[in-house]
């Protein structure tokens, strides 16, 4: 009990990192996928090819092997530890946050893609219809649109990126699954601290997956909720009326 004590009261000391390194990470990924995503669902197969193999590439590998590789393997190369990206390759933060990056990058190209696919073709023949460009078409009707329909998949990418943070223990950074790692050798105790993380990271997990269910209760459509239930007429006598009879 005295364990598991200190681990709720240690543990917390992680959780800035790991929610900076999270949404850091996502918001970076964001950023890169949306333009990869409209050349991913382009009809230019040259465009679409060279994203599908960035994608396929890291969708494909785990992401514990893309960390190593930047990590252990980019940092190691003389042409970049002579440059000044020594600076910042030398920093564990730094390549978790690169790796995660084009992680999550990848991922949400293909969820995106999927949303840009789904959108209606009518609201784009409208947008032509009204003169728009493409630029505002794709910015101000599909965009939009993608948002809402790519939501509950990128939801899943939310959380399947806070688990994967906990890879950055295995390069010296001390987020929850860090601190924990570190507890454990010293207290011998694995299970009532790995039980106290799992028990953050499902915390986080709820609050983030509520979130989500938020957002998509205000961004469904009024004209796509179920229309409230309507009470049945009553007569006078409280029996329900009867059916008017065919012709």
């Amino acid at each position: 009990m005295t364990i598991a004590l200190e681990a709720f009261l240690t543990l917390p000391r992680g959780l800035l990192l790991t929610l900076v390194l999270t949404f850091a990470s996502l918001a970076a990924g964001f950023a890169v996928s949306v333009p990869l995503a409209f050349l991913r669902a382009s009809s230019n197969p040259w465009a679409s090819a060279s994203v599908l193999a960035y994608t396929y590439a890291f969708r494909g590998t785990p992401l514990l092997v893309q960390l190593f590789l930047i990590y252990y393997g980019i940092g190691q190369l003389p042409l970049v530890r002579q440059s000044f990206l020594w600076a910042v390759m030398r920093e564990p933060f730094w390549c978790a946050f690169i790796a995660f990056t084009l992680n999550s990058a990848a991922h949400t190209t293909e969820v995106l893609r999927g949303g840009i696919q789904a959108v209606p073709r009518g609201q784009i023949e409208a947008a032509k219809a009204l003169g728009l460009s493409r630029f505002h078409t794709a910015s101000l009707i599909v965009f939009p649109l993608t948002l809402r329909i790519a939501l509950p998949a990128y939801a899943n990418e939310v959380v399947g990126m806070l688990k994967a943070s906990s890879l950055a223990s295995t390069i010296t950074l001390l987020e929850v699954t860090g601190l924990a790692r570190q507890l454990v050798s010293e207290t011998f105790a694995p299970y009532e601290v790995f039980i106290a993380a799992g028990a953050f990271y499902l915390l986080l997990t709820l609050l983030i997956t509520q979130g989500f269910q938020m957002l998509e209760t205000r961004w469904t459509p009024t004209a796509n909720r179920p229309p409230p239930a309507q009470p049945v007429p009553r007569r006078a006598n409280g029996k329900p009326p009867l059916a008017s009879a065919e012709t």
